[in-house]
């Protein structure tokens, strides 16, 4: 069997002839690329960076994966500011041994993910590194009136989740241990799986809200890093509290029957990674959101005047409920 081409023998200028084909011709060959931005817009910039062994292994995530993942957690971000996707530039560093069928398979998923969605990839930077990384900017345009902050919520308002929550940690724990995959319907491990490697941005949402003439005002933030971390940054930026109710959580009843009850609302709360949106709105856009979305979606409770975030069952309105903190949720130091 012949051993794969890499990127050592091809040297950088090779390399990016391969890579100059997802990118559009008019942006090629420049030292940065020009954009027009509408008439009335504000430009939204975000950036992510993805390091092997700590966003992303062989064993969870083929170079596919690695492209699509990419490029979705930052239009997610843009989502999250209501933001209509422009184009992203990428930084690549790689060991010189790494196989050019790798970072053709990472770009192809890349332009696969963009156009699905929406943006161009304008560029970037290749650097040599002992292992591989990408530092993706994304960049998009939003209304002046129109962008959504995580400051902006007010008591009363109500907070809506796009989807279910838990699934992608769901699916890296099918990932990693082939043992469990008996125990689940196939359906239902595509569907995880599928959500821990091929997250979809909820830019749907922004063009649900757009087209109905909402946005101004509204308060969200997306999920990846876990559905309560999302409502305690909102809250913590907004100077508000939270009532979650527990029985409204946004659980897949397939990964309830699976985990069980406790099991599923923690990688619910906390498992993260799965690119939802939290927003904050008044009750009624909530409601015509919800009713848009479907029954994957969730009214899980309301703003408070007071700081603190409690989970609490609508069930049990005796019970003092728990403060959410944090701590809980993923932190990389």
């Amino acid at each position: 069997m012949t051993a794969p081409q890499t990127v050592a023998e091809i040297g950088e200028l090779g390399l990016l002839q391969r890579l100059f084909k997802y990118c559009p011709a008019a942006l090629v060959g420049d030292d940065a690329a020009v954009l027009d931005l509408p008439a009335g817009q504000r430009l939204v910039v975000t950036t992510d960076v993805l390091v092997q062994g700590v966003h992303f292994s062989d064993r969870t995530t083929g170079p596919g994966d690695v492209g699509w993942r990419s490029v979705a957690a930052n239009l997610s971000d843009l989502a999250a500011m209501g933001a209509a996707p422009l184009g992203i530039t990428v930084g690549l560093s790689l060991p010189p041994t790494t196989a050019i069928s790798w970072v053709e398979d990472l770009y192809e998923a890349m332009a696969t993910c963009l156009k699905s969605w929406g943006g161009v990839l304008l560029g970037g930077d290749l650097c040599r590194s002992p292992m591989i990384s990408l530092a993706i900017t994304a960049l998009g345009s939003a209304p002046s009136r129109g962008i959504f902050y995580r400051s902006s919520a007010q008591p009363g308002e109500v907070i809506l989740a796009t989807g279910y929550h838990g699934l992608s940690r769901a699916g890296l724990a099918l990932l990693l241990s082939a043992d469990q995959h008996q125990a689940v319907a196939a359906g239902d491990r595509q569907r995880w799986v599928q959500a821990h490697q091929r997250p979809q941005p909820r830019l749907d949402v922004v063009s649900w809200l757009r087209r109905q003439g909402w946005g101004e005002g509204i308060t969200a933030m997306d999920s990846s890093d876990g559905l309560a971390n999302a409502v305690l940054q909102i809250c913590a930026a907004s100077g508000v509290g939270a009532s979650l109710d527990a029985d409204n959580l946004p659980l897949d009843p397939a990964l309830v029957e699976w985990v069980g009850l406790e099991q599923a609302m923690d990688w619910c709360l906390y498992g993260g990674e799965d690119f939802e949106l939290i927003l904050c709105l008044p009750r009624t856009i909530a409601q015509a959101l919800q009713a848009y979305l479907g029954p994957e979606s969730a009214l899980l409770g309301q703003i408070t005047r007071e700081p603190a975030v409690i989970l609490q069952s609508s069930r049990q309105p005796r019970h003092p409920g728990i403060e959410l903190s944090l701590s809980r949720g993923f932190q990389h130091f």
